[in-house]
């Protein structure tokens, strides 16, 4: 039986080479309040200093491990639990059905992605799960006047899931819902950085957001038992490319967050909770100050989990610096400026091993 004294590392793909992160051999272990602590944000749209009162705790958080829960959030749990049932019948469906909607065959980067079509850690297993993502479009956007005006060559054919109904208005809701949230979170990032609270509203207009359903397929019981319970599967260990990522995720558990002490924590879910987690390009921003915290997700259920991410990052074509409040004459800018798309890009073409089309 290994020590819990034991350690092995972990490689991580960064733009810079390989980073090595030393992680525990012992079992995860459901993290204390302080490390991944509950933010209640029932008093987020009232004055000014309710907010900062959240920042404080926020800035703690993200100082620390990088991970909360938020509760209070002001998505309805109703629904939370259609865009669930919608989610299910989606990947309930034929294969031939999901393929309408496949990214590949309507050659959109929206749509299905199917089981085992990424493989986030190229030193673990492919991904054993399957998704459905919807990038930002001005259509959806709550905040864009006469959205119906809008042309677009990267509509998403929704057409392709006119069989499911609701499919495509309970998926836009819920995607317009999650993206008014994080933009409110990025609110309170702005005064955790000791800035003011529209410092990022400017890059926030037209974001890389994108909202994910994601699918774990049920792990058979014989093949837990033939690789003694140790299979790596779901999704391999990372950091997120992009700011803030808001994930609700359904009762069978899997996230692990890796501590500071280089421990596996269990992030169980959390009835009425989402839990939110800074990405690298946030991270790069606060010159470090932030915490962009590897993590994987184990799916050792015999049934299927479900979970569905929301991923925001800034305007695409603008060029981002370090927070003046994180520079000093003590800790000097470690990055120089960079737009959020060409960030982001460079990241999924290291992910791909190659060059991918705007």
């Amino acid at each position: 039986m290994a020590s819990l004294l034991e350690y092995t590392q972990i490689e991580l793909l960064t733009l810079s080479g390989p980073e090595f992160r030393r992680v525990s051999t012992a079992p995860p272990r459901l993290p204390t309040e302080d490390e991944i602590p509950i933010i209640d944000l029932a008093s987020i749209d009232k004055d000014l200093e309710a907010r900062k009162a959240i920042a404080s705790k926020v800035r703690t958080a993200a100082e620390n491990t990088g991970f909360f829960y938020i509760k209070n959030h002001g998505i309805s749990e109703e629904l939370i639990q259609n865009a669930l049932s919608q989610a299910q019948a989606f990947f309930s469906q034929p294969i031939e059905k999901k393929q309408l909607a496949s990214s590949k065959t309507q050659k959109n980067p929206d749509g299905w992605h199917g089981l085992g079509t990424t493989q986030i850690n190229k030193t673990e297993t492919r991904d054993r799960k399957e998704t459905f993502s919807l990038r930002y479009n001005p259509k959806n956007d709550p905040t864009v006047s006469d959205p119906d005006t809008l042309s677009s060559d990267d509509d998403f054919p929704w057409d392709t899931t006119s069989h499911l109904p609701g499919f495509h208005e309970t998926t836009v809701e819920f995607y317009q819902h999650r993206l008014r949230l994080a933009r409110k979170i990025i609110r309170i990032f702005a005064l955790a950085l000791d800035m003011p609270e529209d410092y990022f509203d400017a890059v926030t207009t037209n974001p890389g957001a994108d909202g994910l359903y994601v699918h774990y397929p049920a792990t058979p019981a014989d093949t837990l038992e033939e690789n003694n319970g140790d299979v790596d599967v779901g999704i391999g260990s990372h950091t997120d490319i992009q700011c803030v990522t808001l994930l609700w995720q359904d009762m069978s558990g899997g996230l692990q967050v890796l501590s500071t002490s280089d421990e596996w924590l269990d992030a169980r879910p959390i009835p009425g909770t989402l839990v939110v987690n800074i990405g690298d390009f946030l991270q790069r921003l606060s010159n470090n100050r932030f915490k962009s915290t590897v993590h994987r997700v184990y799916n050792r259920q015999p049934t299927s989990r479900y979970s569905m991410p929301f991923f925001l990052g800034f305007n695409p074509d603008s060029v981002c610096k370090v927070v003046p409040s994180c520079i000093d004459e003590d800790r000097p800018s470690l990055y120089g400026p960079i737009s959020c798309g060409k960030w982001h890009r460079n990241r999924i073409e290291l992910a791909h091993g190659k060059p991918i089309s705007d």
